[in-house]
């Protein structure tokens, strides 16, 4: 398994090693202490979603108030997906970008995508099936999102009608979001990371002793 750091801090790209034969093949897509010894602490799972998607539909961006925030851990199980991972984070180096990585049921890679950032994403192919590991639980009024056809963030998606959810297109866009603020902030963030990564230190410690 090969975990890549992207461009935006706090996402990976995970690349699987695959193993076929004539009978198909057969990999490990998600290994918690791969994941582990590159952010620091382990990816607490608290909430499994899979969804289903016709081709040019897009989902996102969504995001989640941090503290807690929600990691996710993303992997598309059938069929095809730009996945596009977004820095909302206020005061960060990389604030307003985006980088994309295609997900599909050929290469199997996976992104994991930390606290602070928006994730979206647009189905390549019919009946496009992504699965996503969550750190929290959803919360009703804490989760959030940035209208995913905002000329300021000018994401290309590959979509010639992109599909959106009524909450999607009713979004605000990235300018609205922060004049509000509804975005996290880039301290706090590195802070709950941080934090994380003590609390594990603290656990491993607790165990040697």
């Amino acid at each position: 398994m090969k975990i890549r750091p992207l461009t935006i801090e706090g996402a990976y790209e995970i690349t699987p090693v695959q193993h076929r034969d004539d009978r198909g093949a057969f990999l490990e897509w998600y290994r918690f202490d791969h994941l582990a010894s590159v952010l620091g602490h382990p990816l607490e799972l608290a909430q499994a979603n899979l969804s289903v998607s016709a081709r040019d539909v897009v989902r996102g961006l969504h995001f989640a108030d941090v503290p807690p925030g929600q990691a996710k851990y993303v992997h598309c199980v059938t069929g095809a997906v730009l996945d596009v991972i977004v820095d909302l984070r206020v005061g960060s180096p990389t604030f307003g970008t985006w980088e994309a990585v295609r997900l599909d049921d050929e290469e199997r890679k996976a992104v994991y995508i930390g606290e602070g950032l928006a994730h979206g994403f647009c189905a390549l192919t019919e009946g496009a099936t992504v699965s996503y590991l969550c750190s929290a639980t959803y919360r009703p009024g804490h989760e959030h999102g940035v209208h995913p056809l905002d000329p300021q963030l000018a994401i290309a998606w590959p979509a010639g009608t992109p599909l959106l959810s009524a909450k999607d297109a009713a979004a605000p866009t990235l300018a609205e979001a922060l004049e509000s603020g509804l975005l996290p902030r880039y301290e706090d963030c590195v802070g709950h990371v941080k934090k994380l990564r003590q609390n594990h230190d603290n656990q491993l410690s607790a165990v040697d002793s």
